[in-house]
């Protein structure tokens, strides 16, 4: 639980383009997010982002429009273990983001910071 208000901040990226953030550098409204913004922050992270990043990102962000809630980490996980289920979902998703879902995937995906999370 929090016990104040997050700090918004203006980021500014080249081109103009301009995102409120969170102390945390979360997007406050999902809907401005933009690929130059996940790449920045994906930057930040030291994550170079490749053909899987975006997959995953570009689920995340459908699961989020489509059910109107970001998807479980177990979920993202069945994704990328595919179909058949013969991939190791998790192993892939902290290859690809190795501090976390919530940590990196969630934020490059410019979702809000979730307040609390489980993923069971």
């Amino acid at each position: 639980m929090r016990t104040r208000p997050d700090e918004i901040t203006t980021l500014a990226l080249s081109g103009g383009q301009r995102f409120f953030v969170d102390e945390h550098g979360y997007l406050t409204d999902p809907d401005s997010w933009t690929p130059e913004f996940a790449t920045h922050v994906a930057t930040g992270e030291g994550i170079t982002l490749g053909d899987r990043h975006w997959e995953v990102i570009r689920f995340i962000r459908a699961q989020a429009e489509d059910h109107g809630v970001m998807p479980d980490a177990r979920f993202v996980m069945a994704f990328l273990g595919g179909a058949d289920g013969k991939r190791a979902g998790r192993a892939e998703l902290f290859q690809l983001f190795p501090y976390g879902y919530v940590k990196q995937a969630i934020k490059v995906a410019g979702m809000k910071q979730p307040r609390a999370w489980s993923t069971g």
